[in-house]
């Protein structure tokens, strides 16, 4: 079966239980689906119906409609880049650097001093609300730097939008970018995290930017581009990709405006693949441990989800998977290393049914580049002939 286009939709971080290898990053016993429907149990009816909450052996409906399954992570990694890359067809062996216990060197924090002009503040492992409303009011007394970082490769910049214009803050990113290049720097994303408000009351803007590394090859997404079908990319997967790959790029405020975003996709002509990420799941309630926001943040898209199956076309491919896990029931505030979600629909099926688990995220790629016949990515198996 082939389909002329395939929207597939990344929930971030709505992992479906332990990985394998769980315990190499203590993570063992985490599940972001599961303890989310334990301690605050909603319906999600139309989740249901394709087979979600069996993942999680929360349900058990024996007739769905899509077929489901879980994707095991392979690279050695638990973050937006190495997940959404390995999703494509490039498996990370060598982890990013990371500074989650020192902070970064004072060399690069001098460098980026003397490059931006501005003194840097913070240079700690911190959530990002945490951190903003600890040093708020002395980064706009000041009009400092404030660098963070977590247990992620990255390197988070964030101010105050009244204190430094976005214009300069993104400037400022791209030095730091420019930086960490160094192998001893390596990270494997700089984040320019604006805010706005008042001590007690700051809020980050949607005005966030990734500065991400270019994949070390060519992705699914170069290979469809070069193969003249169209890449939309929605939310941040422009930044997760360096822009590599895409022929369209959409960014959102939050996840209602990803899913208008979808939908109107869906109703333009376009012959390929679009790409979404719903980033609210992860950033707004799985680091800040918010079990009732996450639940509610899937009750919304649950809602909208007979929207956008009504508005396939016949030859349409849907896939809704995640790229990580981020229990906000678990210890700490990082992501968490599970299983994702694989749920596949098409208006096509006759008797869609529970498929084999698959061996990694890269299978999902590889299924994309099997239906549009292009160059096959180096990790990953096709799916495709099981979708009947």
């Amino acid at each position: 079966m082939k389909f002329d286009r395939v929207f597939l939709i990344v929930l971030d971080s709505l992992g479906v239980g332990e990985a394998e290898d769980a315990s190499n990053f203590n993570d063992v016993g985490a599940s972001t689906l599961g303890h989310i429907l334990k301690y605050n149990p909603i319906d999600y009816p139309n989740l249901e119906k394709m087979g979600f909450l069996n993942l999680v052996n929360y349900k058990n409906v024996e007739i769905t409609n899509a077929y489901y399954t879980k994707a095991h992570p392979k690279a050695n990694g638990k973050d937006t880049l190495t997940g959404h890359l390995e999703m494509m067809g490039i498996r990370t062996l060598k982890p990013f650097k990371t500074f989650t216990e020192t902070g970064f060197p004072k060399e690069l924090i001098d460098e980026l001093e003397k490059r931006t002009g501005r003194k840097v503040i913070g240079n700690c492992n911190a959530s990002g609300t945490e951190i903003i409303e600890r040093l708020g009011n002395e980064q706009i007394n000041t009009g400092a730097l404030i660098v963070y970082t977590s247990a992620d490769s990255v390197l988070q910049i964030a101010a105050h939008e009244d204190v430094i214009p976005l214009e300069e803050l993104y400037k400022d990113c791209e030095i730091a970018r420019e930086l960490t290049l160094k192998d001893e720097w390596k990270v494997g994303r700089i984040i320019a995290r604006p805010y706005v408000g008042v001590k007690g009351n700051f809020t980050r803007t949607a005005n966030r930017h990734d500065y991400a590394l270019d994949p070390v090859s060519d992705t699914v997404l170069d290979n469809l581009k070069n193969s003249g079908y169209s890449v939309i990319a929605i939310g941040k997967i422009s930044d997760i990709f360096n822009n590599c790959g895409i022929t369209k790029s959409t960014k959102t405020h939050d996840n209602l405006d990803g899913i208008t975003q979808i939908i109107n996709t869906e109703r333009s002509d376009f012959k390929g693949l679009c790409f979404a990420n719903l980033n609210d799941f992860d950033s707004k309630y799985g680091h800040r441990r918010d079990i009732k926001g996450y639940a509610e943040a899937i009750k919304e898209f649950d809602n909208y989800l007979p929207m956008i199956m009504e508005n396939l076309r016949d030859n349409d491919l849907l896939m809704i998977t995640a790229d990580h896990g981020n229990d906000p029931s678990y210890k700490g505030t990082d992501h968490t290393r599970e299983n994702t979600p694989v749920l596949i629909y098409s208006r096509k099926f006759m008797a869609p049914q529970k498929l084999d688990e698959l061996e990694c995220f890269s299978d999902i790629g590889a299924t994309i580049a099997d239906n549009f016949k292009v160059k096959m990515p180096e990790v990953g198996k096709s799916f495709l002939s099981k979708l009947i």
